[in-house]
């Protein structure tokens, strides 16, 4: 089964398994064609994590293809070009990608089929056509005027026709087809399958890389409103591996919960569930006022202590104090009767954890732009407030996949005409202060939103799940979970259910603002509820009644080998296939 953001890549995954591909040969297909029918939500400059695990070996492993920062991404360097924060567009922004060499990691080791064969519908929807969704042409609207204004290579693929592509019309980008072509060419005469996979990723961290690197040395227009040259090289990119990871986890409720470390925010939904399970299932149900008010308060200490302790530099040993019990008791007994509107990190080990700035109103050169729903805020100046996409796959023999794919976004920085992509922004989640713990520094990754989650039952795995949604990934994730392991739900009742999240933390994306006691409900949660809320002191903004959470599921029953999966109904963009 195939359940992922749009249909076309959940289509295309499943005729993967239809003809004898596995879970991996399926998953990194639809991947390929998540960057040209969802290119305002990832691309081939961004990134990617995947949590997964085989049928050989049950033990979750994490695939980590976040790009490092380029050595010349100083704080120094950047202070030096005027500014006081990562700009959120542009080319300053941009991490060394590393969702493509990922894709192709996972493929040699795990996949069986052949990268020409993977590839292959990607190549015929860039090529070919396909029907735009809504929602890109909504984006290239909003940043029209940069792109007719700054970045004319990007006018001339996403509004050939001098207008943002109408929903349903379309779109095509001969340029990536002509890449990916090759990009599979360059192993023609390899000895194999491994050999042509390796060629693929040679040509990508060599003769593309020197491409795009080529364009981005030119200064041009960032969400800051000046102009910039890139700082990422040719030898950045070469030098980049994607690789595997040990995954971490806790216990609730009888699931094992495996996420990514602290590199990404895959342990908030785990500090969240080590939090909520001293509480009784009645205190549980998000769909209350009583499990709403647990909910936001508990994602506020986990998401407090992201931004103060999680990074690349993150000590193992600070993270495993986050997640044990006797830390959960200690945040546990803070959450109260009324909201918080503090910003409250733990403190670990004795030294003062570190406080992000906390700011309530966004630079002035930027508009403040409404809060972050289903889809991703985009200014005019091209700064996004994250979303993404994400594909689960499980397969007839127990192999399983979550992944989530983001980054590279069309609004990300100017298109390299040649190659049909621009590169990622995921550098603006870091700080310009050597104090933070996702500071910017050379070499190092910054921390990502990406956080897939696997789960497990007896040690064997039984679902694949994640959303897209920036900040709001683990929150909508918890409120799946605890649907389903505390109240019982299946699968698409837990993911139809009304959602609701926090935006009392400093947002992962420039401007990184944040709305202390903030949270975003659907209506749907009901007049009763969100009153109480209110009264609480929650600051509530209602989204509408169908707007929060994209989620997807999939999963497998290990006694009997049957299958489920489910996908999100928001937008009529999510789908869920097998058979």
């Amino acid at each position: 089964m195939t359940a992922s953001t749009h249909w076309l890549a959940s289509a295309t995954g499943q005729s993967v398994l239809e003809r004898g591909g596995n879970a991996f040969d399926a998953a990194v297909a639809a991947a390929f064609v998540l960057h040209v029918v969802e290119p305002h939500l990832n691309g081939p400059g961004g990134d990617v994590t995947a949590v997964f695990a085989t049928a050989a070996d049950p033990r979750p492993v994490v695939l980590d293809g976040q790009g490092p920062a380029p050595r010349r991404a100083t704080i120094e360097h950047y202070r030096g070009e005027g500014l006081d924060s990562v700009p959120g567009a542009g080319g300053l922004a941009a991490a060394v990608p590393g969702a493509v060499d990922a894709w192709l990691l996972l493929l040699r080791e795990h996949g069986t089929w052949e990268v020409a064969d993977v590839v292959a519908p990607a190549i015929g929807y860039a090529r070919d056509g396909h029907p735009v969704v809504g929602r890109v042409g909504t984006t290239v609207a909003s940043v029209a005027d940069l792109f007719t204004e700054h970045w004319p290579t990007s006018a001339a693929l996403w509004m050939p026709h001098g207008r943002p592509p109408r929903a349903g019309e379309l779109v095509r980008n001969p340029a990536w087809a002509r890449t990916l072509e090759r990009l599979v060419a360059a192993g023609d005469d390899a000895g194999d399958r491994v050999a042509r996979i390796e060629a693929f990723r040679r040509e990508w961290r060599t003769g593309v890389a020197r491409e795009a690197v080529e364009f981005l040395r030119a200064p041009h227009r960032h969400s800051s409103g000046t102009d910039h040259a890139a700082v990422l090289d040719a030898d950045d990119w070469a030098g980049f591996s994607a690789s595997f990871q040990p995954a971490w986890s806790v216990e609730f409720r009888g699931t094992t919960v495996a996420k990514t470390g602290p590199f990404g925010q895959g342990p908030v939904l785990l500090q969240a569930l080590r939090i909520l399970d001293g509480f009784d299932d009645a205190d549980l149900d998000p769909s209350t006022a009583r499990g709403a008010h647990v909910v936001l308060e508990a994602l506020k200490l986990a998401l407090a202590d992201r931004d103060a302790h999680y990074g690349s530099r993150a000590d193992e040993d600070v993270l495993r104090v986050l997640l044990s019990e006797e830390y959960a008791a200690q945040r546990r007994a803070l959450i109260g009767e009324d909201a918080s509107h503090e910003f409250r990190p733990g403190r670990v080990g004795g030294a003062e954890p570190f406080v992000p700035p906390l700011r309530t109103e966004a630079p002035a050169a930027v508009g403040v732009g409404e809060p972050t729903v289903g889809e991703p805020t985009v200014e005019a100046s091209g700064t996004t407030r994250g979303d993404t996409c994400h594909v689960d796959v499980v397969d007839r023999w127990g192999n399983v996949v979550s992944a989530t794919p983001s980054g590279g976004w069309l609004q990300s920085s100017p298109v390299v005409p040649s190659l049909g992509f621009c590169l990622g922004s995921r550098l603006q989640m870091t700080w310009l202060d050597e104090t933070s713990p996702s500071a910017l520094r050379p070499g190092e990754r910054p921390r990502t939103t990406l956080t897939p989650t696997l789960l497990l039952r007896d040690g064997e795995p039984v679902e694949a799940l994640g959303s897209p949604g920036g900040d709001q990934q683990d929150q909508w994730q918890l409120l799946y979970l605890l649907r389903r392991l505390v109240g019982g739900y299946e699968p698409q009742q837990a993911i139809d259910a009304p959602a609701l999240h926090t935006t009392s933390m400093p947002g992962s994306f420039w401007p990184r603002t944040w709305t202390p006691g903030g949270a975003v409900v659907e209506d749907r949660l009901g007049e009763d509820v969100i009153a109480d809320l209110e009264r609480r002191g929650h600051r509530v903004t209602r989204a509408g009644d169908w707007t929060l959470g994209r989620l997807s599921c999939a999963g497998r029953d290990p006694a009997t080998g049957v299958l489920h999966a489910a996908a999100n109904p928001r937008g009529a963009q999510g789908y869920a296939v097998g058979r």
